[in-house]
Order: structure tokens, then sequence, then C-alpha cells
């Protein structure tokens, strides 16, 4: 599920900001950026989120800001030097003029540090990050679970969708056979009056019978009734099968609407069985965006 979280926290040291940013995906996926300050804070915030957040691809971007006072930047001298000499080196195997760009050099990693970098070490600023970072997850998952909510109230509209059309359908199969045996019978009569033959009825019975068996759909309409419900119910797990279950639920589910639409063999029933499988397209692309 999509959303987004931000947190903030302050002292004396500085402000660190965290904002989150999720999209859907299966399994987690963490992209995090911190600037270069408290980049060495990285391991224990992916182990934070890890344990906070099951699903998503999720990018967490992280700032420090010292407080006033404390950003003073100094150039590290000594790394700028051995930069240049190692830039100047592998200048020399190149063809045609090069030169050493000044503002290239202090871009590198650790060329500039402020003062906050120099006094302060992970372990003091890490409350403030972990701090930041818990708000925002709690924001996330607040906006997850309100998508989630609008969700699960669409798929529960879709199950309700497809119970009325299956009751339809239910209602509709017995007069399937009805209506072969009045056409059977008719054409029957027309050819043998046509030849002046005559034929015991118990032939018509017999193909009638032989139709009913090939057009019962009495076990697809269980079957479905029986996986709407388990869908209804296991709509509410909370546990990290429940997607996989869902899905599962709705192969099934479509399996019998395909049975169905193939045996009844008439169009109303047809109509349904349409309208059941837009419901049931619904409710599995739903399905793939739940955490």
């Amino acid at each position: 599920m999509t959303g987004q979280g931000v947190g903030r926290a302050e002292s004396l040291l500085g402000s660190v900001s965290v904002e989150l940013r999720s999209v859907n995906q299966r399994g987690l996926k963490l992209t995090i950026r911190l600037n270069e300050t408290i980049a060495a804070l990285e391991g224990r915030l992916e182990q934070l989120l890890r344990a906070r957040i099951r699903r998503g691809a999720i990018h967490a971007a992280v700032r420090f800001l010292p407080a006033a006072g404390n950003d003073e930047s100094k150039i590290n001298l000594p790394l700028v030097t051995a930069y240049a000499a190692q830039l100047q080196r592998v200048g020399q195997t190149l063809e045609g003029p090069w030169t050493v760009d000044l503002a290239g050099l202090l871009a590198l990693p650790g060329s500039v540090s402020t003062r906050a970098g120099d006094i302060l070490d992970i372990d003091t600023l890490w409350p403030l990050v972990e701090s930041a970072a818990i708000e925002a997850t709690q924001q996330l998952d607040n906006m997850r679970l309100a998508e989630g909510g609008a969700m699960v109230a669409q798929l529960l509209q879709d199950t309700e969708t497809t119970r009325r059309h299956l009751e339809s359908v239910a209602a509709l199969a017995p007069r399937v056979v009805v209506q072969y045996r009045q056409r059977l019978e008719s054409k029957i009569r027309q050819i043998l009056e046509q030849n002046q033959i005559a034929a015991p009825n118990i032939e018509i019975l017999r193909e009638v019978q032989l139709f009913a068996d090939r057009s019962d759909i009495s076990e697809e309409l269980t079957r479905f009734a029986s996986h709407l419900h388990r869908f209804a119910e296991s709509i509410g797990d909370d546990d990290d099968a429940s997607g996989r279950k869902l899905d599962f639920i709705i192969q099934e589910m479509f399996r019998e609407a395909n049975t169905i639409g193939s045996k009844a063999n008439d169009s109303e029933i047809s109509g349904h069985v349409v309208e059941i499988k837009c419901a049931i397209e619904r409710m599995r692309e739903l399905v793939q965006n739940l955490q």
C-alpha cells in the first residue's frame, strides 16, 4: 500500500527529520539516504524500520541539522590533499590536458566537515534519529490503515455483489433444464410429424436427463458460496499470509465462475457470470495491494 510519514525530533544538538514514502511491493525493500554526519547510523535505522514495517518499497530520507554554533564548516586538508594526489596520478595516464577541479574535490566524501561532525558521535545522535523514525513510521501506519480500511470496504462490497449475482444464477439454474426439454420436445415432435414416425417419450426423457447432468452447476454454486464465506472471514486476518490466502481464494472463485459459465448454457446466467468475473477481477487487484 502507498503511504507517507514524516517525523521530527529536536534537542540542543540540532534537529532530525525522517521522511518515509511507501509504494506497494511484495516483501520489504528499503532505500535509506542520510546526510554525512549521521551516515554511520544507517544500520541501526534499517534494523528499526524492518522491525516496524513488514511490506512495501520504502524510501527513507533522513536529515540532521546541527544547532546554531555547531554548523561551522571546515575543510579536511589532509584528505583533500590525498584526493588531489590520487587524481593527478590518474590524470597522468590520460591523453591531453587535464586539471584537478577544486570544487569537485570539495564535493567528495569527507572533504568538508562541520563542527557537529567533530564533536558528536553516533550514540549521541541515535536517540534523535530513533524518535523521529518512530514518529514517521506511526504516521505511515496511520495512512496505510486509512487506505486499507477503504480497500476492505470495497472488497466487502464486491463480495456482496458477487453473492447477489450468484443467488440469481442459483434461481435461474432449474429453468435451464425445463427450457431445454421444451425446445427438444418441440423439435422432435416437429420432425416426427413431418416424417410420420412415432417415438416413445422415454427417449426424450433420457436425452433431457443427460443434458441435466452435463449442465448441473449445483456443486459449483455450493463451492463458490463456501469460497465467498471464507474470503469475507479472511479479510480481517492480521497475519503475514493473509494476502496470499485471499489471492488463492480468488483463484478458486474465478475457476468456479468459468465452470458455471461453460456448463449453464444460458444467456441470462452468462450475463451474471460476466458481472461476477468483473467483481472478482476488482477484488484481485485490491488484494495485490493489501499488506
